[in-house]
C-alpha cells in the first residue's frame, strides 16, 4: 500500500500513523479485498489432524487453514522439495519437540516421520498447515508462503531421534531422500548435577555472509539449543511497526515477506538439529499481520505457549539446572512504542509470578532471561531502554536473576554486576561473580550478522583492553526522549560480529555450580569470558526465603 492509497480507501494517512498495530490491521483487513475467497473452518489441531493439502490464507491472516480445497496451482508432489526446517522445544524440553518447515508450493498430505534410527522412521504424523498470504496494492505483490508444523509429545528424555519431513510424492523414508533427514536430542531428566552442556545466544541476525559465518562457527560449539534475542530476519528493515508502503516515506515501513524464505533457508544449517528459541524484536513487528503484528511470527515459529495469552513469544523452559525466560520488550519500549502496553500489564505480572515459581524450584540454580531491547548499553544508535529499567529490572533485582541477554544494539557489550541501576561489583575479563551477593550480569549480544553499530568510546575486549572509566550515554524515558547519563558499568565492548556460548557445569547439592559465559567473534576468537557461580541447591523456599510477587520490592 502506498501513501496515496490510504485516502482512496477512506483512511487518512496521518490517522494510520497514529494507530496501534492491531488497529492498523483492522482497517486494512476490512477495507482491502483479498485475492482469493477460500473456505476457512479455523485452526487445525497441531499434529493431530490428517491434512489433505495446503491453502493460501485470506487477506493477510496467518492462521491455519482448512484443507478442503485444492487449487489449480497444486504441483505434483515429486517436484516440490521441503526446505527451511527448524526445531523448537515445547514447554517441557524433556518430552516435547516442535518441527517446522516450508514448502514452495501447495502439496498434499504433509507429514513427519520419526524414529530412533535413520532406517526406521516409523509412521507418518500429519502436519498442521499455516499458510500466510501477503499483499498490499502498490507495495507488495501477492506472496503465498506455506509453513508446516508438527508437535511431538511424550518423547523419551535424554534421547536421540531422527526425523524426515515430506508429503505425497516426497517421502523421506525413500532411499533417494535419506540425505534429507534431520536429528535432534531431547533434554535429560531434571537431575541438576548430572548434565553439563553448552547453549548459544545472539540477536539481530538477518541474511548476510556474516550471519552465515556466525551460524557456522556457532555450530562448532555443539550447543544443545540456541537463544535468539530478536530482530530475526529483517523482512521489515524499518522496525517501527508502521503501515506498509512501497518507499517507506512519510512514516511508513518497507516490508518484503520473501526475506523470510532466505532467512529460514540460511538458518536451516543449524536449526534443523538445534532448537531455535526466539524472542521478538522491533523488526519482528510486521504490521501486515494480526494480532499486534505477530501473526507472521506465529505462522513461522512454534512457541512453548506457557506465557501470557496475548504474548506468543513470551515463555519459559527448564533445561538441566537452568531456567530460561523469553520476554517481548516491545511491550515496554519507550523508544519504539508501536506495541507499548499491548499486553495490558499481563506480561510483567506473568514475569513476576514466573520468577517466583522458578526461584522456588530446588533443582533450578540459575535463571537466564533474554529479550530484545537493552536494559544497559552505550551505543550511539539505541543505548538503553528506560522502559525495561522501569518495569523489569526491579524484578530481576528482587529475584536475583543471574544473566540477562539482549540484542537491539549491533555490537557486543557487557556490564559489571548491577543492582538498582548501579555497579555492585566490578567484573573484569575472566573474573567470577556470585549473583546472589553481587548482582545481575547484563550482556548485549547483537552482533549476529546485521550491520554493526558504534560506541562513544574505544572498544575494550580480551587482548585489547583499555583503562576502565566513565562513558557518556543515554536512555529512553517514558516520553520517548533521550536522557543523557554518564555511566561506569560498561566493562567490555567489541565492535564486530559475534555470539555467546555459555557452558553450564552443574554440581551436587551444596557444591559450586557455574555458567561460563564466552563471547566469540565470528571466526571463533574469544573476546570476553566471565563465570557466574552459585552453590547448587541454594535457591528455594526451604533454604532462602523467596519474596512473593506481591511483596514490596524493598523486601528483597
Amino acid at each position: 500500500m502506498t501513501e496515496s492509497d490510504l485516502p482512496r480507501m477512506g483512511v487518512p494517512a496521518e490517522l494510520m500513523q497514529r494507530l496501534s498495530m492491531a488497529e492498523q490491521h483492522e482497517y486494512l483487513t476490512r477495507l482491502r479485498p483479498s485475492r482469493r475467497t477460500l473456505l476457512r473452518t479455523g485452526a487445525l489441531a497441531a499434529g493431530g489432524t490428517a491434512v489433505a493439502g495446503l491453502l493460501p490464507a485470506t487477506s493477510a491472516a496467518a492462521s491455519p487453514t482448512s484443507p478442503t480445497l485444492i487449487t489449480s496451482s497444486t504441483r505434483h508432489g515429486t517436484t516440490v522439495v521441503p526446505f527451511a526446517r527448524h526445531l523448537a522445544f515445547g514447554a517441557d524440553p524433556r518430552t516435547q519437540m516442535r518441527i517446522a518447515w516450508q514448502v514452495p508450493a501447495i502439496v498434499k498430505h504433509p507429514f513427519v516421520r520419526l524414529g530412533r534410527h535413520p532406517l526406521d522412521l516409523g509412521q507418518k504424523i500429519p502436519a498442521e498447515v499455516r499458510a500466510l498470504h501477503s499483499e498490499v496494492p502498490g507495495a507488495i505483490a501477492p506472496v503465498d508462503q506455506y509453513y508446516l508444523h508438527v508437535e511431538l509429545d511424550r518423547l523419551l528424555p535424554g534421547s536421540r531421534y531422527f526425523y524426515g519431513v515430506g508429503h505425497d510424492g516426497f517421502d523421506p523414508a525413500d532411499a533417494a531422500n535419506l540425505t534429507s533427514l534431520g536429528e535432534f536430542e531431547t533434554a535429560p531428566r531434571r537431575k541438576a548435577h548430572a548434565l553439563s552442556y553448552t547453549f548459544t545466544a545472539f540477536g539481530d541476525q538477518g541474511v548476510s555472509y556474516d550471519a552465515l559465518a556466525n551460524d557456522t562457527t556457532l555450530l562448532g560449539q555443539h550447543p544443545k539449543f540456541h537463544l535468539h534475542a530478536g530482530d530475526i530476519a529483517y523482512a521489515d528493515p524499518s522496525g517501527q511497526g508502521k503501515p506498509v508502503s512501497s518507499t517507506g516515506a512519510n512514516g511508513t515501513d518497507v516490508f518484503d515477506p520473501r526475506v523470510w524464505d532466505n532467512f529460514l533457508n540460511q538458518t536451516e544449517l543449524v536449526a534443523k538439529q538445534i532448537p531455535w528459541m526466539v524472542a521478538t524484536g522491533n523488526h519482528d513487528m510486521e504490521a501486515l499481520y494480526s494480532p499486534n503484528g505477530y501473526g507472521g511470527q506465529e505462522a513461522r515459529w512454534d512457541f512453548p505457549g506457557n506465557g501470557p495469552s496475548k504474548c506468543p513469544s513470551v515463555y519459559s523452559f527448564i533445561y538441566g539446572n537452568v531456567a530460561y525466560i523469553s520476554l517481548d520488550a516491545n511491550d515496554v519500549s519507550n523508544e519504539i512504542p508501536a506495541n507499548k502496553g499491548y499486553s495490558g500489564g499481563s506480561q510483567t505480572a506473568w514475569l513476576a509470578e514466573r520468577l517466583y515459581f522458578l526461584r522456588t524450584q530446588p533443582d533450578v540454580d540459575f535463571v537466564v532471561v533474554y529479550f530484545h531491547h537493552c536494559a544497559y548499553s552505550t551505543t550511539n544508535q539505541h543505548a538503553s531502554e528506560g522502559g525495561v529499567r522501569a518495569d523489569w529490572v526491579p524484578l530481576f533485582d528482587k529475584y536475583k536473576v543471574d544473566l540477562v541477554i539482549n540484542g537491539h544494539n549491533h555490537v557486543y557489550e557487557r556490564s559489571d554486576a548491577l543492582r538498582a541501576n548501579a555497579v555492585t561489583r566490578s567484573v573484569a575479563i575472566g573474573a567470577t561473580v556470585d549473583p546472589a551477593e553481587d548482582g545481575t550480569m547484563y550482556v548485549t549480544a547483537g552482533g549476529a550478522g546485521r550491520s554493526l553499530y558504534s560506541f562513544p568510546v574505544p572498544d575494550s575486549y580480551a587482548g585489547h583492553e583499555v583503562a576502565h572509566g566513565d562513558v557518556p550515554s543515554y536512555y529512553w524515558d517514558a516520553n520517548g526522549n533521550k536522557v543523557t547519563e554518564t555511566i561506569q558499568w560498561s566493562r567490555v565492548r567489541y565492535t564486530g560480529y559475534s555470539f555467546l556460548a555459555v557452558d553450564v557445569a552443574p554440581a551436587p547439592h551444596g557444591r559450586a555450580t557455574t555458567l561460563t559465559v564466552r563471547a566469540l567473534a565470528e571466526n571463533g576468537t574469544e573476546v570476553d569470558r566471565f563465570v557466574i557461580r552459585r552453590k547448587a541447591g541454594e535457591v528455594g523456599l526451604a533454604s532462602r526465603g523467596v519474596p512473593r510477587p506481591n511483596e514490596n520490592l524493598s523486601a528483597s
